[in-house]
């Protein structure tokens, strides 16, 4: 991004502020007037089902924004809702959900509502749609290009940054049939698992508005949690999809490297390709994560990005052709990754998900952590091997580089001020090109460590095969106050490995089951903070969610394997219920 000139530059160090309070004013003038609702009282935290009691939806707009993907596309395919309807209403439901949690950074009503327009009348005039997602809204996380509009990215200094062009995955979308109608709030530097930046905001997490939706795709995740969005986009280095996914309860993808198209999309650590960032979609059904994938993969995103390999949908692999054809899987638990011991209620998700699967006739062992640690160590040594140069260079001059995400430095009695990961690191500094290529090498010798490791599971499974897949936490903990994310290793694992893995929501805390663990024998300190932060009556209501990890460039069979382990949970579900 080119700086300002030199002029200007004395006027942006003594006035960043009202920089940044201009361009949210812009903003908050963008919202259609008639869309502003009445708050809840301070005091109502979980605000989930404000959308609902505002007033602002018809029935009919109400019915359209909690139906499921595919339900969307069927009533649009078929003319019984008009893109035009079925955009306004998320714009409105949308716009909700930013005064509630504020999620958004770009909102550009007619715009979407003149595409939508177009769909409408193409499909009136043809009989055709234009492709698999025609007339469908999605939400993208402020890192996708659309020309003339700015791509600001929780800087300052990017303020005014207007795209000259859309980047590749915003042309596949048009060519798919979508309708891009908001992008959403992310950290300064993305580097965060939560979500503040000083030009838009902390984004607030809906099931409790002192907690954070995660980050940094957080807000995608409060966003698409209040259904604000059928389908948001979000991107992935070290958690950032599945971390707001675990925190807000919904459904993600995390791909193998140049799985999907990121071509002309922003980024932090541009050009830090050793672990990459990688595209993913996030959904409140597992539904939507499919129908998004096949309809990128399906528009040969390769001949737009050239780091994205040559690979359409393989519907032999989603149908487990490599797995036995789904019929018996063997799943393994990572009940503890030996760096942070997972909180009670993941603990409960991952007891509950294994007695599913058993259930219905799936094999589930435990799974065995190898060189987990020697694997954070190196992911975060590469992340930081600039020294931090990147982070200083966008905001020099512009504004403050934050150094926390709490509400005010230091105000959480539990707050973690030596998180793990910068013990792990040491003081920042810039590493050769030589030392950087010796974490590279170190990397490959740790992915095929860790790959002969997996493939040695063959012994200790019935199906012959070595384990299909591994279930874990996402995070080691629930959605947390803003602050207190510190852990992002469960994460972190499979963007160093490139494990294609999904996330997917399992139960809500219940302060009547999900007692305190007894002490355990800490790993670090960390680890030791994590386990004192956890009291039942902090978190009720709170989604519990869990990752299931499958190999490199599996993600058909990640989806696949995803959809049995839910079916499983429902069918529990369902005979518990009835008993």
């Amino acid at each position: 991004m080119p700086p300002l000139s030199n002029s200007n530059m004395t006027e942006v160090q003594s006035d960043w502020q009202e920089r940044c309070a201009r361009r949210k004013r812009v903003q908050t003038e963008s919202i259609p007037p008639e869309w502003i609702i009445e708050l809840p009282p301070k005091s109502q935290l979980n605000v989930m089902d404000v959308p609902r009691k505002c007033g602002l939806l018809s029935i009919l707009e109400l019915e359209i924004t909690e139906s499921d993907v595919p339900v969307i596309l069927d009533m649009l395919r078929w003319a019984q809702w008009s893109s035009v309807q079925v955009t306004t209403a998320f714009y409105k439901r949308a716009i909700i959900a930013h005064q509630l949690t504020n999620c958004l950074t770009e909102i550009f009503v007619e715009r979407a509502l003149a595409r939508a327009k177009e769909l409408d009348e193409h499909l009136a005039k043809t009989g055709n749609v234009v492709g698999p997602l025609h007339g469908l809204p999605i939400s993208l996380k402020d890192q996708f290009t659309m020309k003339g509009l700015e791509t600001i990215m929780g800087y300052a200094k990017w303020i005014g940054n207007y795209a000259d062009s859309d980047c590749v995955l915003v042309e596949i979308l048009y060519e798919c049939g979508a309708v891009p109608f908001v992008r959403t709030n992310v950290p300064q530097t993305l580097m965060w698992g939560e979500t503040m930046n000083h030009v838009f905001g902390r984004t607030l997490n809906p099931y409790n508005l002192a907690f954070t939706p995660g980050g940094s795709s957080g807000g995608e995740g409060a966003l698409v949690a209040m259904k604000g969005s059928p389908l948001g986009v979000g991107t992935d280095i070290g958690g950032s999809l599945r971390i707001p996914s675990a925190f807000c309860g919904l459904y993600t993808l995390r791909p193998s490297y140049g799985r999907l198209p990121y071509s002309g999309a922003v980024n932090a650590l541009e050009g830090q390709e050793s672990i990459s960032s990688v595209l993913g979609p996030m959904a409140n059904s597992l539904s939507g994560v499919k129908i998004f994938t096949k309809a990128i993969l399906d528009a040969q995103p390769w001949l737009l990005d050239p780091l994205v390999v040559r690979k359409g949908w393989a519907e032999d692999e989603y149908r487990l052709i490599h797995h036995g054809g789904g019929d018996k899987l063997c799943f393994a638990i990572m009940w503890d990754n030996g760096v942070v011991k997972p909180h009670p209620p993941l603990h409960r998700a991952m007891v509950l998900t294994k007695k599913a699967l058993e259930a219905v006739g799936h094999e589930v062992i435990e799974w065995e952590p190898h060189r987990h640690l020697e694997i954070y160590k190196n992911a975060e040594t590469i992340f930081a091997a600039d020294g931090g140069h990147d982070y200083r260079a966008q905001c020099e001059g512009f504004e403050p580089l934050i150094q926390t995400m709490s509400p005010t430095t230091d105000s959480h009695e539990n707050a973690l001020d030596e998180p793990l990961v910068k013990g792990l690191v040491g003081e920042p500094y810039h590493r050769t090109a030589y030392e950087l290529w010796q974490l590279h090498a170190e990397k490959r010798e740790l992915r095929k460590s860790h790959l002969d490791h997996w493939r040695a599971t063959k012994s200790r499974t019935s199906t012959g095969r070595p384990v299909d897949a591994i279930i874990a936490p996402a995070v080691a903990y629930t959605a947390v106050p803003h602050g207190l994310n510190t852990d992002s290793f469960y994460t972190t694992l499979c963007n160093a490995l490139d494990y294609a893995c999904s996330v997917f929501p399992v139960t809500f805390v219940d302060p009547e089951v999900d007692d305190p663990h007894p002490p355990h024998r800490f790993y670090n300190h960390e680890d030791e903070h994590i386990y004192k932060l956890y009291n039942s009556d902090l978190f009720p209501g709170c989604p519990v969610a869990l990752q299931l990890i499958g190999g490199t460039q599996e993600e058909e069979a990640v989806i696949g394997m995803t959809e049995i382990v839910v079916g499983a949970l429902d069918k529990m579900n369902e005979e518990h219920r009835k008993s």
